[in-house]
């Protein structure tokens, strides 16, 4: 049998534990598993881009369990009726190729994508950082900002979007969020000014300049965060060229991150090499450090790998048959009823 977790299941493994605890295991999991980046075998997720969108899979493998995730982002869903980014996903065994988990993806990749930002910012930002900007505060706003509230200690957001709905939406969601003092400014200049840390979602598949030069300033850590893919970015070229910039899987990176519009040989960091130590983050409270995300698969791994080891300890989920259950496994014929064969 195949477990099998539907968006409700997920939720309820969210009201089990709290989000913040669950932040917390997802941000835990996917660190071990960067600490393993040599033992996956990886590669850049497979695209099929259409004027108002991309579908996305995002496959990765190590000795013992095999995932992929299925994802789209299509900017005007919310027009439809529909979120920007669904997905779904599935982990198996490597010895029999077994299928052991197929879950939901949409909730969980808002979750494992704010872990995977404080994983960043805890290698790669000040320590005393205590104030963070939010540019765009769509589906993913609220779970950046909790997971920077409570896993790296931001006490004061700033957050901006351009458009006014979306924000009170945020600030309506976050207002009982204990000891966060959220500013909702009137312009991205404003929320990011004497910033610590800055994110960006957005969502618009567009070449943007959502922060030009002017705005960064000496020691800020940008994690760049929003949808990626070719054709997608936030930065200015010349914010890149001033600070040192961390990605997740390089060759993904140069094809969908803001450093696509960056030479070919722009130098970057895996951000792996700084979790295990081979390299450091910051070398200065001075130094500008970004973390290019675009969303890895070996994230979802950890997310699937996680999710599948609590549903099992807690009871959620239910199993389907997802594969047949012969008594000859060579005669998979034998499923069909035998009269409804011979008609015609």
């Amino acid at each position: 049998m195949t477990l099998l977790l539907t968006t409700s299941d997920v939720v309820s493994l969210v009201e089990r534990q709290t989000l913040p605890h669950l932040l917390g295991q997802l941000e835990q999991a996917i660190h071990d598993d960067f600490l393993h980046w040599r033992e996956f075998d990886k590669s850049a997720r497979l695209a099929a881009h259409s004027p108002n969108g991309v579908i996305e899979l995002m496959p990765v493998s190590n000795d013992r369990l095999y995932s992929f995730k299925y994802v789209n982002g299509h900017p005007k869903n919310p027009r439809l009726g529909l979120p920007t980014v669904m997905a779904f996903g599935a982990l198996a065994e490597i010895a029999t190729g077994k299928p052991l988990l197929i879950s939901e993806l949409t909730l969980t990749t808002a979750l494992r994508t704010a872990a995977t930002s404080v994983m960043a910012a805890h290698a790669l930002a000040r320590k005393n950082a205590r104030t963070m900007a939010l540019i765009g505060n769509g589906a993913q706003s609220e779970f950046q900002a909790l997971a920077f509230h409570h896993l790296l200690g931001i006490d004061e957001l700033r957050v901006y979007d351009i458009d006014p709905e979306a924000t009170r939406k945020l600030v309506d969601n976050l207002s009982s969020a204990p000891d966060l003092r959220i500013i909702a400014a009137d312009s991205t200049a404003a929320a990011v000014r004497g910033a610590d840390i800055v994110t960006t979602v957005t969502a618009d598949k567009t070449y943007a300049t959502i922060l030009t030069p002017d705005m960064v300033e000496p020691g800020m850590h940008l994690n760049a965060v929003g949808g990626d893919c070719p054709g997608k970015t936030e930065l200015h070229p010349v914010i890149l060229s001033n600070a040192l910039t961390f990605v997740e899987f390089e060759p993904q990176s140069r094809i969908e991150g803001d450093i696509q519009q960056m030479a070919a040989d722009f130098p970057v960091t895996e951000l792996w090499r700084v979790l295990n130590g081979e390299i450091s983050g910051r070398n200065d409270a001075n130094d500008i450090t970004i973390f290019d995300s675009v969303g890895f698969a070996l994230e979802d791994y950890s997310a699937l790998r996680l999710l599948y080891e609590q549903a099992n300890q807690q009871g959620v989920g239910r199993d389907v048959a997802l594969i047949p259950e012969l008594q000859d496994p060579r005669n998979l014929y034998a499923l069909i009823p035998s009269q409804v064969a011979v008609q015609e």
